[in-house]
């Protein structure tokens, strides 16, 4: 099988759509435990240090029936900010 991996890429000045685990557990609106956010760094770091735009795509939490403030990943994207030497945006 000849499966492609990241690296079989050239990423100068590319898009990396990049689909992460970021549903985190939380408290009060606080992360509790950042281990997914952490566990998706090598991959986001490696296309960032290749030239990528990367954009990154998660849930959060099951909101029933409509969109709940609670569940909204602006919280896991200023923690992201933290752990990343590139600004991070939250859409």
């Amino acid at each position: 099988m000849n499966k492609k991996t990241i690296k079989d890429v050239q990423w100068q000045k590319e898009q990396a759509l990049v689909r992460v685990d970021f549903n985190v557990p939380l408290s009060k609106g606080k992360i509790t435990d950042d281990a997914r956010i952490r566990a998706a760094l090598p991959t986001i770091e490696y296309l960032l240090d290749h030239g990528a735009s990367v954009v990154l795509m998660s849930h959060l939490g099951r909101p029933k029936d409509e969109p709940d403030p609670q569940f909204s990943l602006e919280v896991v994207a200023d923690h992201l900010a933290t752990l990343v030497d590139v600004p991070v945006m939250f859409c």
